[in-house]
């Protein structure tokens, strides 16, 4: 039987209930085969878009990103409502028709509300980096680069701290916690990243950065192999 080698620990852990919105910070988090649990299970769709691509994003509204969504109930968040914290701090219900009103007002269109058992991915329900990545990045840029940008699930400490060492793990899988994941590939970036989480205020040079220097990608995306809890501070274990 092969070993799993220590490559690291987690550092952070993020869940993003409303796509686009902002993240929350957690402690711990259950894996499900469909990513974290809780995780980007709804999204506001555009009613003009026929691209086959319909979310409201933080690519037309960059104001969404400080829209903070929570569960009310997070031991529970299969049955618990969600709500979302707005940039003024008001607290409404996710369906309610003041905040449809307000995003509505932002876009400039028509959006509905869409809520899914299985998460609005880009494309797979893990994601992951390291924080050598992020710092490697951030030497390069005239301002403070915050690893927000890149909306990663699960944050790494690798004990070696190379940049860019989760992108030499494709193809292989890791056991973080009670889970093992199986890291597919590359994650490729779109204008998101170069919305700052905290303003909303846009700047191209991160997607510039990553586009000359990493081909445009960055971050893995990661598929469960099992189900279980992960932690902040999990050793990570790469099966060589």
């Amino acid at each position: 039987m092969k070993e799993f080698l220590e490559v690291g620990r987690v550092q952070e852990i993020w869940r993003y209930p409303v796509k686009s919105m902002a993240g929350e910070s957690l402690a711990e988090a259950h894996v499900y085969w469909h990513g974290l649990d809780g995780d980007r299970r709804a999204a506001f769709v555009r009613g003009d878009d026929h691209s086959g691509f319909p979310w409201l994003t933080a690519r037309q509204v960059p104001e969404l990103v400080r829209y903070r969504p929570f569960y009310r109930d997070p031991d529970d968040v299969r049955n618990s409502p969600l709500l979302v914290e707005t940039p003024d701090g008001r607290r409404l219900a996710l369906d309610d028709e003041e905040l449809r009103a307000e995003l509505v007002g932002l876009y400039g269109r028509d959006i509905s509300l869409i809520r899914i058992k299985r998460g609005v991915f880009d494309s797979l329900p893990l994601s992951l980096m390291s924080t050598a990545t992020v710092a490697a990045l951030d030497e390069r840029l005239d301002f403070a680069l915050d690893g927000r940008r890149f909306r990663q699930n699960i944050i790494i400490e690798t004990f070696a701290g190379r940049p860019f060492a989760e992108e030499a793990w494709v193809g292989s899988a890791l056991t973080i916690g009670d889970v093992q994941v199986w890291l597919n590939q590359r994650i490729e970036r779109c204008q998101m990243i170069n919305v700052n989480p905290d303003t909303a205020v846009r700047s191209s040079a991160t997607l510039k950065l990553v586009a000359q220097t990493r081909d445009n990608y960055l971050g893995v995306g990661c598929t469960p192999q099992s189900t279980g809890m992960i932690q902040v501070g999990d050793i990570v274990r790469l099966m060589p």
